[in-house]
């Protein structure tokens, strides 16, 4: 099973494991993308500006 319990006093959390993997990388590749877009709007302002 990919899944953890965490018991916090009365409080009992299940933590999917995969879930929580797919998240992160989805994330990272959003934060790439991001950034790629950044690169794309500068190179653009500078041939504009030419």
């Amino acid at each position: 099973m990919d899944r953890k319990l965490i018991i916090d006093g009365n409080a009992v959390y299940e933590i999917d494991e995969k879930c929580m993997l797919r998240k992160q990388l989805e994330e990272k590749k959003g934060q790439e993308q991001t950034k790629e877009d950044v690169e794309n709007l500068n190179e653009y302002k500078m041939k504009r500006a030419e």
